[in-house]
């Protein structure tokens, strides 16, 4: 009904939900006798709504995990890749599952780059830059790459010369091992070979890896 539409309008925008008890704000004494059920849903969604508004001021202090260079729920390194360990998983527009899912990724060791912790929950970010938030069990630590580049050649050796062992399409995901400062090692589907780092993300531009 019109009443549990607007309810849950405002739970979606807990900023909106703020505007609107300033702009609508009564005294007690004025505001009309609302009937029971009316009544008792209010007070349902006031305990969620009460969840949400304390979850959107505590991300507030996710700009200051970003400043710090730590999660504060980890302690690892913010940013950092990661990849996704499951087949499918919600991306939701905040952390607790109370609020709307944004996209859903239906690809297994999808690469994600962690911006920032919430408790139980990361703000992750895809390789096109959307994103949002998920539950930490649904990531993995393992690192993944996607190819970028609409054909990319994977070499035998890490130089240009080097006889070119496959070519990779875009979207193409594979496990990241070892990199210098401009090329890295993957291996695609029992094939392995090295990339330049600019053809691939899920890796840093500077990072080394042994």
């Amino acid at each position: 009904n019109n009443f549990e539409t607007r309810i849950w309008h405002l739970i979606d925008s807990p900023t909106g939900f703020l505007v609107h008890i300033l702009a609508n704000y009564k005294p007690l004494w004025k505001m009309k006798k609302i009937n029971s059920d009316n009544n008792v849903k209010l007070r349902l969604t006031m305990l969620k709504l009460g969840k949400i508004i304390s979850i959107t001021i505590l991300l507030s202090w996710v700009s200051v995990v970003e400043a710090n260079e730590r999660g504060t729920v980890t302690n690892l390194p913010i940013p950092r890749f990661v990849s996704m360990k499951v087949s499918e998983g919600f991306v939701r527009r905040g952390p607790s599952k109370l609020h709307r899912i944004d996209w859903v990724y239906k690809h297994r060791n999808t690469p994600l780059m962690v911006t920032g912790e919430y408790e139980h929950w990361r703000r992750v970010q895809d390789v096109d830059g959307q994103g949002g938030w998920m539950h930490f069990r649904l990531l993995s630590g393992t690192r993944t790459v996607v190819f970028k580049s609409e054909k990319s050649p994977v070499k035998r050796r890490n130089y240009e010369g080097a006889d070119t062992v496959f070519f990779a399409e875009k979207g193409v995901i594979g496990n990241l091992d070892e990199c210098n400062p401009n090329w890295c090692k993957v291996y695609v589907n029992k094939k392995k070979g090295w990339v330049l780092k600019s053809h691939i993300w899920g890796v840093f531009e500077n990072e080394l890896r042994n």
